[in-house]
């Protein structure tokens, strides 16, 4: 029998902030993973997030792609800080319909000022099937936490 644990302070913390994002609640994202440097999101297909030929918005898989690199973020500055994007590019390397998205943020260098972050969107299909979908590179600052 497996034990349930219970999420970690990290999880917690980032989850807090997590919960905050209108934009992720109203398009029915959800956290899945967050270790340091690295944060994991997931993006059910809806018609919250499809484009005029049913599949997923690229603006959608781009969001997803900036939350997973800013929460990567957020996992190595102080508890008391928060952090915003800067810029980011991304590439679509495929659409998809129906399934699910998952991007991984991952930190690629944490400095004083700038952090820089690198997110794979993933495509999961209703056979678990994988399939890259975009990747981004993106710059983000820590900032003072307002609430």
């Amino acid at each position: 029998m497996n034990a349930v644990t219970a999420p970690s302070a990290l999880f917690q913390r980032i989850e807090m902030s997590f919960l905050r994002q209108g934009l992720m609640q109203h398009l029915g994202a959800r956290l899945v993973r967050v270790e340091p440097g690295l944060c994991e999101v997931a993006l059910p297909y809806s018609e919250r997030v499809n484009q005029q030929q049913g599949g997923f918005h690229g603006g959608a898989m781009g969001a997803l792609a900036d939350i997973a690199g800013g929460y990567a973020a957020l996992t190595v500055v102080a508890s008391d800080a928060e952090v915003t994007t800067v810029e980011y590019k991304i590439n679509f390397l495929a659409g998809f319909s129906e399934g699910e998205l998952r991007a991984i943020g991952r930190v690629s260098r944490a400095g004083k000022r700038i952090i820089v972050t690198t997110a794979e969107v993933m495509h999961l299909d209703a056979n678990g099937k994988e399939s890259a979908c975009a990747l981004m590179q993106q710059t983000i600052v820590p900032v003072p936490k307002t609430y």
